[in-house]
């Protein structure tokens, strides 16, 4: 065996010095976290408050892969920072090797789906999942994060996008917030985009000394990506920019119109933002953003979409439009804070199992509790009568269940509740359930 490198040797030191001082050897990769009890349930709580919302109003989940050919993504658009700066690339073993991504977004993915199965339209689904960009963490923004989202494809019908986006206003609305602001926008169709960039990028190139440098480089891929700057710099060029909608064909504003005034006739507040682009550049006609201003930052936005009426075609398959949005988990949450809404809580115990007789009583009790449809707890390790009590309060369980020598001896069970000053009564083994449900009935 040959001696050991020096790196080697310095790379076991530091191993061992790092257990000793319990520190952990490995850490969650930048830009992302573990997401721990009970926050992690909050979590699931709003994906389920969502998926409530969107399957009543008959979009169906669909789950695509998280990673993708990359091309799929490519076709977001050669300007758009997405595609150009925060793919997280990588080939497979394949022969010849093919170009992969982790998806950065889901509608691509959605749009891909669409191609592939050729599903009846118009198609409505729905979606929730990790996806991944390789920026610049800060808060509420990772580079692995978490969206829910709706699409629906097959119809240019302006009350299909006042469908998506009233649903995402009354998701808001059900998780208790009510200072997330709706703007809309409209960008147009094929005839107006000509005059409008044209226009557009006349009067930036003649302010471009006092944009960012950021923003004269987008300039050259793509003068609208420009207005989707919230750097300081850019703010007084981009509010005296020509806007979209004194652009508008006759058949874009006529849609523009019937979007608004199915968001009016359903009560829906709103504000036409005449420079709102979104940041992908697939969007046509109806573009919107929700924006919280529980939130003390520029970056404010939890969510948005538009139309894509192209997006399909780039994929492959016929001409077809689509609309949607995508929401952002993490900054939604961080709203939710800001307004004091949707807390996290402790996991709901409803029975905590008391053993100090030791043996497979608690093992059983404990299964045919849950068999039962209760959510059951208990200690282990053996551990003394007033700990496991401790435990069985701390949990806020309804109801604790004890089982000593004396139960055992007499195949009973002392059934406790916790809510009633620790009242308490034995009952025989095999009436268990029926005792602790009608406890757990009359506390609920």
């Amino acid at each position: 065996m040959g001696i050991p490198s020096a790196w080697a040797v310095i790379g076991c030191c530091v191993a061992v010095a790092l257990l000793v001082v319990g520190e952990p050897l490995f850490r969650a990769p930048v830009g992302t976290r573990d997401i721990l009890p009970p926050e992690s349930a909050r979590r699931r709580r709003l994906v389920g408050a969502f998926a409530d919302l969107a399957e009543r109003a008959g979009f169906g989940l669909l789950e695509s892969p998280i990673f993708e050919d990359q091309g799929v993504f490519q076709r977001l658009g050669s300007a758009n920072e997405v595609v150009t700066k925060e793919l997280f690339e990588f080939f497979d073993r394949g022969e010849p090797p093919r170009a992969l991504a982790l998806r950065p977004e889901l509608t691509a993915s959605v749009c891909r789906a669409f191609v592939e199965h050729s599903p009846t339209v118009p198609w409505k689904i729905w979606y929730c999942g990790p996806q991944f960009r390789y920026e610049r963490p800060q808060a509420g923004r990772y580079r692995q994060f978490e969206q829910v989202g709706v699409e629906t494809l097959g119809t240019h019908d302006p009350h299909a996008d006042v469908e998506v986006i009233n649903l995402g206003v009354r998701f808001f609305e059900a998780l208790g917030l009510n200072q997330i602001r709706l703007l809309v926008n409209s960008l147009g169709d094929p005839d107006s985009r000509p005059p409008y960039l044209e226009a557009l990028n006349s009067y930036l190139h003649s302010r471009s000394s006092e944009l960012s440098e950021q923003s004269r480089q987008t300039l050259q891929r793509n003068p609208l990506r420009v207005l989707d700057s919230k750097r300081r710099e850019d703010q007084p060029v981009i509010s005296d920019a020509p806007v979209m909608v004194d652009f508008l064909s006759g058949a874009s504003a006529e849609h523009f119109a019937a979007v608004r005034a199915g968001l009016d006739v359903l009560e829906v507040d709103y504000a036409i933002s005449p420079r709102l682009v979104r940041g992908l550049d697939y969007y046509t006609r109806t573009t919107f953003e929700f924006s919280a201003e529980a939130l003390a930052t520029a970056q404010n936005a939890v969510g948005g979409g538009g139309r894509y009426d192209g997006l399909v075609q780039e994929l492959g398959g016929a001409a077809t439009p689509g609309i949607g949005f995508a929401l952002g988990v993490d900054r939604i949450l961080l709203t939710c804070d800001a307004e004091g809404v949707f807390a996290s809580k402790p996991a709901d115990v409803q029975v905590f199992v008391v053993d100090t007789a030791g043996g497979e009583s608690a093992v059983v009790a404990c299964d045919t509790l849950r068999r039962a449809g209760l959510s059951v707890e208990r200690a282990f390790d053996g551990r003394s009568l007033k700990a496991q009590m401790k435990r069985a309060d701390r949990s806020g369980a309804i109801v604790s269940v004890i089982i000593g020598t004396d139960e055992l001896d007499e195949g009973t069970v002392t059934v406790r509740n916790m809510r009633l000053g620790g009242s308490q009564r034995k009952v025989p083994t095999a009436d268990l359930v029926a005792a602790v449900t009608g406890i757990v009935a009359l506390e609920a």
